[in-house]
């Protein structure tokens, strides 16, 4: 019921995950990310603890390949999930276990992978990759660019109604962290307008965050 995209910018460093679903709330279970390490996308009968212990592995040293035959190895149901990783230098690795829901495929490129099950139809990941690799602008721009390359390839078997965004780079929390959970119209565009909003402000943030005193000010009431 869902696809998603993992994905290191080679250009900045920043890790991303992008993802969009029949489900409510997604990118609540789906999408994690952690700077300097790596981006995982953990669907599919989710089990948010893939995502989780893979970061981990990233942060011990191991390649995408490793965790992913990791988590083959040592995870719960396997044979249910689904498992995408991109690791530090931009390696890839996907896990689709054998009992994924109903059309499932998987793609891969230096940098990114895509992945989806209750496909319209196999073709979808590739599209994806194809999107990324072609797109320019920032890492957000990419990824929702790619989201929208698997819509147009066909999408889901159904409507989506939920999808989100994360990005992780330098500090230990998510840069933006954007989320659409239910949209009866379409998500992806709601997301692409969020992210429209938020981007312009995300460099502010860090600084508000690490440096309030040199912060900008936003011109609301009480604001220097």
């Amino acid at each position: 019921m869902t696809f998603s995209v993992v994905a290191r910018c080679a250009t900045s460093g920043m890790f991303g995950v992008a993802v969009a679903s029949s489900s409510p709330a997604v990118a609540a279970r789906c999408a994690y990310a952690q700077a300097g390490v790596g981006a995982v996308a953990s669907q599919n009968v989710t089990d948010p603890r893939l995502g989780l212990r893979a970061l981990e592995l990233l942060a011990g040293g191991a390649s995408s390949t490793e965790v992913v035959d990791t988590l083959a190895r040592t995870g719960s149901d396997m044979a249910y999930r689904q498992v995408l990783v991109v690791g530090a230098t931009g390696d890839g690795a996907i896990h689709s276990g054998e009992n994924a829901l109903g059309i499932w495929a998987q793609a891969m490129a230096d940098g990114v992978a895509c992945g989806g099950n209750l496909l319209d139809n196999a073709s979808v990941p590739h599209a994806m990759v194809d999107a990324y690799l072609a797109s320019q602008g920032t890492l957000g721009e990419r990824l929702i660019l790619t989201l929208r390359a698997a819509l147009d390839a066909g999408g889901e078997a159904g409507p989506i109604h939920s999808a989100g965004l994360k990005l992780v780079r330098e500090v230990d929390w998510p840069v933006a962290d954007l989320r659409v959970d239910w949209s009866d119209d379409d998500p992806v565009d709601a997301l692409a307008a969020l992210w429209t909003r938020y981007a312009p402000q995300l460099d502010d943030y860090v600084v508000r965050a690490l440096n309030p005193a040199s912060a900008p000010s936003y011109g609301v009431a009480g604001d220097r």
